[in-house]
């Protein structure tokens, strides 16, 4: 899976992993890949639910040494 780009926001806690990614999508064109490395539990409902509402589709996701990848691919 081939990300543009990699946006760290560990450590962070709610809202800024998604006030962050969403700023972070606007800067991509349709098709490509934003790779979000989180640490905050609550991630894994919102970044799907966030994703869904704004037409973006998480293509993978994983959990490596605690921090969550998500693999979004903008509408």
């Amino acid at each position: 899976m081939e990300s543009i780009k990699i946006l760290d926001v560990k450590g962070m806690s709610c809202p800024m992993p998604i006030v962050r990614t969403k700023k972070e999508m606007d800067t991509l064109h349709s098709g490509e890949i934003l790779e979000v490395h989180a640490t905050d539990r609550g991630s894994l409902a919102d970044m799907p639910a966030w994703a869904n509402a704004a037409g973006h589709t998480i293509v993978d996701q994983k959990e490596e040494a605690n921090v969550i990848k998500f693999f979004i691919k903008k509408a």
